[in-house]
């Protein structure tokens, strides 16, 4: 019987949080990240279905809080048109910084080319970057004509599910080629800090989750042939050089993959070569390629139907 595990997320004192991931491993569970601020840590974590009572035991002794975080073990593309001023207001940061406080991790992208009705396209780059990533969320403004007939524009190409925001209140088969409209987020030149800014941030969040659930339980009918986080575990375990990178979330968890911040052309074999106790090597159930992103190294799992297994 397969475990189920749920993201959470525990914000509490650093001291003795070390108890909480003695527990974890103790469980089966896996750290997705650990954020240390201080005297205050957070720690990202997929924690087993059945347990989950465990660990809010051990945080509750620790004053610490557990929340859950749907979005962990995601990486979403916050895009812009342009990095121009006027397409890349205060919003586009506060959205970005709310799906991390779901337990996301968060790329900004500001297009090249976005500017104008007849010039709104993406490069072929841009496109293959988006698509690197589980979701792409494109933060538009405030006028309806431009998010209905200029902006869709920029979606051609982009595989993964596509977010929109925007000031008007439209829907979303309003918008083509959208799979979710999110209205009252347009553009303004302060932070969203008043209640009705917040709300449709929390609404945003709350609608991503789902997005994201049904991508899970898409997955879940043909699944991967391991998990990603089990394969985070085994690079940190068979590649110590990745303590040493200084990029935030070196190692950055997908859907169906990951994002190892190592450079490709360094790494790339000892990435193909990683071996699972149960036998098989990272190259017969992956595909690992350099990634659009700083030559990282992209790892794609393939499904149970590809390789007739799971581990």
């Amino acid at each position: 019987m397969a475990v189920v595990l749920e993201p959470y997320i525990y914000e509490g004192g650093i001291h003795k949080h070390g108890l909480i991931l003695e527990l974890l491993e103790d469980l089966g569970g896996y750290l997705i990240q650990k954020i240390p601020a201080a005297t205050e840590v957070t720690l990202i974590m997929l924690i087993p279905e059945m347990d989950v009572d465990l660990i809010e035991d051990i945080a509750k002794k620790l004053l610490g809080k557990l929340t859950k975080a749907p979005l962990t073990g995601t990486e979403i593309a916050v895009v812009s048109p342009t990095l121009a001023y006027h397409h890349l207001p205060h919003s586009a940061c506060d959205v970005a910084e709310y799906l991390r406080r779901g337990g996301a991790n968060t790329n900004m992208i500001g297009l090249a080319r976005g500017m104008g009705r007849r010039v709104a396209l993406s490069a072929d780059y841009e496109r293959r970057l988006i698509n690197e990533h589980d979701v792409a969320i494109f933060v538009f403004g405030t006028f309806s004509d431009c998010i209905i007939n200029k902006k869709p524009k920029l979606f051609e190409g982009i595989e993964v599910p596509v977010v929109v925001t925007g000031g008007p209140d439209l829907k979303t088969e309003d918008v083509p080629h959208a799979d979710l409209y999110i209205g009252n987020i347009g553009r303004v030149a302060h932070r969203l800090r008043k209640e009705a800014e917040l709300c449709a941030l929390d609404t945003m969040s709350k609608k991503v989750g789902e997005l994201i659930d049904q991508r899970r339980g898409e997955i879940s009918k043909d699944p991967l042939a391991v998990l990603p986080a089990r394969v985070m575990k085994e690079i940190s375990d068979q590649i110590p050089e990745i303590e040493y990178v200084m990029t935030p979330a070196p190692i950055t968890l997908q859907l169906d993959g990951l994002r190892v911040k190592l450079p490709y052309g360094e790494y790339h074999e000892r990435i193909e070569n990683l071996e699972f106790d149960e036998g098989p090597l990272l190259s017969e159930i992956a595909k690992v390629m350099p990634s659009k992103m700083k030559n990282y190294i992209l790892i794609k799992i393939q499904h149970k139907s590809e390789v007739g297994f799971v581990i």
